[in-house]
């Protein structure tokens, strides 16, 4: 007697998924690079906020920073398309929310650049609710200029995000995990977080997307 196998159609939108992660790998050149940053800045300012009376997420914080710091790298802030490289004024973010049924959307936030952290957080709320009763928008769900990942609520702490495209960049976002690091004559603990960038090598090299990286980094560890 046979092992009893369940074959589940692609069909639907998950179909749909299947269908864009593949022409993603095989329309663009992607590469990843992968960095971990203390976070000791941002678990302090979300206690702040909670001081204050308002409730944040530390991936509302990482988007307020990954906005911040976009503005300042325009290199990777926009799409791919017709052989030409369509840079971006305006931020507009795309967030991954999972939904129920393994079925997984990015839609955007517009105008992120303009937006402080409880109003970046209000419209994340705002997407992902209307997401899970599919009242999202075709500009909502086509539109953006680059794309965060969020993995941080499991133990995963980095991994290789696949380009929304025809977008530049998504980064991805791991757990936080704490690590031993040396401050002079001793060993102290840090939160830190993996961050992975994934670019389109075809818009940008290696190099401005390492700083991108960096910068972010850096601006996260300023916090502290």
């Amino acid at each position: 007697m046979g092992d009893t196998k369940t074959v589940v159609p692609l069909r639907g939108v998950r179909a749909m998924i299947s269908d864009k992660m593949v022409r993603s790998l095989q329309e663009a050149a992607q590469l990843t690079h992968h960095a971990s940053c203390d976070v000791s800045g941002l678990l302090a300012q979300k206690e702040v906020f909670a001081a204050r009376g308002d409730k944040v997420s530390i991936e509302d914080l990482l988007m307020h920073q990954v906005v911040s710091v976009l503005r300042k790298h325009p290199d990777i802030n926009g799409t791919v398309a017709d052989k030409a490289i369509h840079l971006s004024d305006a931020v507009d973010l795309c967030v991954a929310i999972a939904l129920p049924g393994n079925l997984l959307v990015a839609p955007s936030i517009f105008g992120a650049e303009q937006m402080d952290v409880l109003q970046l957080r209000a419209a994340r709320q705002d997407l992902s609710a209307r997401a899970k009763t599919n009242k999202l928008s075709v500009t909502e769900m086509t539109g953006g200029s680059f794309t965060i990942s969020n993995l941080g609520l499991t133990r995963v702490e980095q991994f290789t995000p696949i380009l929304n495209t025809p977008q530049i960049g998504i980064l991805g976002i791991g757990c936080i995990r704490e690590v031993a690091v040396r401050s002079g004559d001793n060993m102290l603990w840090k939160p830190m977080m993996g961050l992975s960038l994934t670019f389109d090598h075809r818009a940008i090299d290696g190099g401005p997307a390492a700083a991108f990286l960096s910068d972010l980094c850096h601006s996260i560890e300023a916090l502290a």
